[in-house]
């Protein structure tokens, strides 16, 4: 501490707490005004064991006090980067939320391991208080999305620093199926997927489509298509194409020109759930668009999948990690692996060509916006 003789505050707070063996309820909440007082003035300065001997203080003073004193309390210690850590802890598990809600919500002590436990435990109060945090992870999204009601699932999505996990984003399009607020929340974020925002489109309304427009004037032209063709086939729409997904098309690119794209790194990017690289990747052994890939690829069925596969001369042990990757992704049932396997062994590279030329038919005949 700059200002105190670190002696003197231990013994202050060592008398303080001694103080409190008999004290009674009114003593015990004036004390902790005063600990709190001195705690915060010079919070900045104090060392790792001054904190925590604050630590046991606070926490000896919260015992046996009013909800409001507790709640002050919170509300005091919440902007402190330098809180005593369990006792921000004890008031973020607290089961009344006018306790809680205020670390919850701006504590950055609280770590995800906190604040996932607290979300999967917790009142709906207390995970609308952690949607609200100025960052929030994927980690700790997921479980929102999963166990939040539509509010906290709206306040999520409108939180700009809210990251979510592709498997939070599928969560995501589920529930907005019907409500266009959220889905248009959703279509609005610029981190989505480029195959889960094409699953979007294929749900949206005609008042989804509006929003989309008015909100990407430039690409108001792109989006009434790509909604239409979604509902069959995941039509290219460059509103979706993010950063995220150019550089895994370019990185694809590149291993193409450069002759080292093969079977291995294709069932690589499979298997690491990565979905922009693997589709770049079929497309381009296969030998088509990237937008023809896409569409195949997000098909409610398996066999878009196959057919390229075939084409591109990809072992099965490949195509059932694609199908895989595929299904997790987008939340679906799982493909029968069985069934799948003997279709392909049965699938004729000639016949894979025939479906294929009826795909570029369909995408290249869709009637204009």
């Amino acid at each position: 501490m700059s200002s105190k003789s670190p002696a003197n505050s231990e013994s202050l707070l060592d008398e303080l707490q001694a103080a409190l063996a008999h004290g009674t309820v009114a003593r015990r909440v004036e004390t902790l005004r005063r600990v709190t007082d001195l705690f915060l003035n010079g919070a900045v300065d104090y060392s790792s064991d001054q904190i925590e001997l604050f630590d046991d203080v606070f926490q000896c003073l919260m015992e046996h006090i009013e909800t409001s004193a507790k709640a002050l309390l919170a509300n005091r210690l919440a902007p402190i980067d330098t809180a005593p850590p369990l006792t921000i802890r004890a008031l973020a598990f607290d089961d009344l939320i006018e306790v809680a809600a205020p670390v919850l919500s701006r504590s950055e002590r609280l770590d995800d391991d906190a604040l996932i436990e607290t979300a999967r435990t917790k009142s709906q109060a207390h995970l609308m208080a952690i949607s609200t945090r100025r960052v929030l992870s994927g980690a700790v999204t997921d479980v929102l999305v999963l166990r939040g009601n539509d509010q906290v699932v709206q306040s999520t999505v409108n939180n700009p620093g809210a990251e979510f996990s592709e498997r939070g984003f599928t969560q995501l399009i589920d529930r907005a199926e019907g409500d266009d607020d959220l889905a248009t929340c959703i279509g609005l974020r610029p981190t989505i997927p480029r195959h889960l925002y094409l699953k979007l489109l294929a749900k949206a309304s005609v008042t989804v489509r509006a929003r989309l427009e008015a909100a990407n004037p430039q690409y108001a032209a792109e989006v009434p298509t790509a909604v239409r063709e979604a509902t069959r086939r995941a039509h290219s729409a460059p509103a979706a194409i993010t950063r995220q997904t150019a550089i895994a098309h370019d990185l694809v690119k590149s291993l193409y020109e450069d002759g080292r794209l093969d079977e291995v790194e294709v069932a690589a990017f499979a298997e690491a759930g990565k979905f922009d690289e693997a589709n770049a990747s079929i497309a381009a052994l296969a030998g088509v668009p990237v937008s023809i890939a896409e569409s195949m690829m997000v098909d409610t069925r398996s066999e878009g999948v196959m057919i390229l596969a075939k084409i591109a001369g990809l072992s099965w042990s490949t195509v059932r990690a694609i199908i895989n990757m595929r299904d997790d992704l987008s939340g679906m049932e799982p493909a029968d692996l069985a069934t799948c396997k003997a279709t392909y062994e049965r699938l004729r590279p000639s016949t894979a060509q025939q479906v294929l030329r009826f795909h570029r038919m369909q995408q290249t005949s869709a009637p204009a916006a």
